[in-house]
């Protein structure tokens, strides 16, 4: 989402003269303008930015003092949450700007420029923000990233996202579709939907209601759309005949799907409100394998959740083994101010948490390494992306979301290839065409 929010600020800030430079994190282009997009799920993606605001202090001093502008741009969900805080921790930033109002960026930095003060704009307007985002007008690459649907009404007691993207926001069908088909115009291959939790998508069609399989059915009309992905999803939205119908006839659907379930414990997930129990969960993963044979899965864990006991882990780690995952995102958990889970007194200590995560990491690399051996011999449809790190390589996507490292022309760049699978890594596949 923070990568699709990051190119149309880019969009939006082109008819006004800026370029978009390479980002080497050592801002050695000189920029006139630094937009820091920020997350605030965890505790670190959230100080991050402080430090890397600091490393940009000195560098806007030397502009002004010499005449010259640097604007400093904070935005995202850390933003959001943290708001004049920001200013306080770093007074030389210039705009504060939230995930649902970046649509104003242009009209904040004229206040900037006019005022000569700082400008902040944390308003919740949905319908405004893709009302005012221009029309793409250049490739985004092979794969691009579509929002469809934008925060969250589910209140897990760990997350902040409904405080930050506010509550459940769906787009309506024709403007989805109108986006998609420019981004197939400009050359796109691969479209992947976007939402916080996107399997909730419903919306209002001529009178009946549409929901994210509908919606998919509709999209892969599209002729030169090739595939179809979408993330993130909550198990509680998963068993829909419509969506589960695609997986199963729609060819376009990759056979790829994340599933966060967070905890394999009962105790755990409801401790957690996340308002589905592990057996469930579990009937979810048993029903896309019903629909569609080579479905594969990802989730996302958090250990050491407050409470969370010995047995309490082991049950995750027998969640892990009893479903086999391709790839996964595991995280100790971290208090996030706001939020229910933030007070409570049965905090985990430290080194239990940093302990479990090694071992569930562990269990889970071993089962993608496996997983990824499973396709020496086969022959994959690869999205070539972009270069290689080796002279005529071409690296690109797997239906899995595998990264296929291959040599190739680079006029085969953006083009879907059959790929025999020679080798399977911890974290990557390599073959030939």
């Amino acid at each position: 989402m923070n990568i699709y929010d990051s190119i149309r600020m880019g969009d939006l800030l082109k008819p006004y003269g800026f370029e978009v430079v390479t980002d080497t994190h050592d801002y050695s282009e000189d920029p006139d303008m630094i937009i820091f997009n920020t997350c605030h799920i965890r505790e670190k993606a959230a100080e991050k930015v402080y430090s890397e605001l600091d490393k940009v202090k000195k560098k806007k001093a030397i502009k002004n003092k010499n005449g010259q502008e640097m604007i400093i741009v904070v935005a995202g969900c850390t933003a959001q949450a943290e708001g004049e805080e920001v200013f306080r921790r770093a007074p030389y930033v210039d705009i504060v700007v939230g995930p649902q109002s970046y649509q104003n960026l242009p009209v904040l930095l004229e206040q900037v420029r006019r005022d000569k003060k700082w400008a902040i704009d944390l308003e919740f307007k949905e319908n405004d923000k893709f009302d005012l985002l221009p029309e793409h007008n250049e490739l985004k690459g092979p794969s691009a990233f579509l929002s469809i649907q934008e925060g969250c009404d589910k209140f897990c007691h760990f997350c902040v996202v409904p405080y930050t993207r506010g509550s459940e926001y769906s787009r309506k069908v024709p403007v989805i579709y109108r986006e998609a088909s420019k981004l197939v115009s400009l050359g796109t291959k691969e479209i992947n939907l976007l939402g916080q939790n996107v399997s909730a998508y419903h919306t209002e069609v001529e009178g009946q209601q549409w929901n994210l399989g509908k919606l998919i059915k509709h999209l892969a009309k599209i002729k030169d759309l090739q595939r179809i992905r979408y993330t993130t999803s909550h198990p509680r939205d998963m068993l829909d005949s419509d969506l589960l119908s695609m997986h199963r006839n729609e060819p376009k659907l990759m056979p790829f799907l994340h599933l966060p379930v967070q905890s394999g414990s009962d105790k755990i997930l409801k401790a957690m409100n996340r308002q589905h129990s592990r057996d469930f969960y579990f009937k979810i993963i048993d029903k896309f394998r019903e629909h569609r044979l080579d479905i594969a899965f990802s989730s996302d864990f958090i250990v050491g959740y407050p409470g969370e006991t010995d047995q309490d882990f082991r049950d995750t780690l027998d969640l892990v083994k009893r479903i086999g995952y391709a790839q996964c995102y595991s995280f100790k958990y971290s208090p996030r101010p706001g939020t229910p889970a933030s007070v409570l007194e049965n905090q985990v200590q430290e080194d239990v948490k940093s302990e479990r995560l090694y071992i569930l990491q562990e269990l889970l690399a071993k089962q993608q390494l496996e997983f990824n051996q499973s396709m020496v011999g086969k022959v994959l449809p690869v999205l070539l992306q972009k270069d290689g790190k080796k002279r005529g390589q071409l690296i690109g996507k797997s239906p899995y979301m595998q990264s296929v490292f291959i040599v190739a022309p680079k006029e085969k760049e953006g083009q879907v290839v059959d790929v025999s699978i020679t080798e399977g890594f911890q974290n990557s596949l390599a073959g030939v065409i």
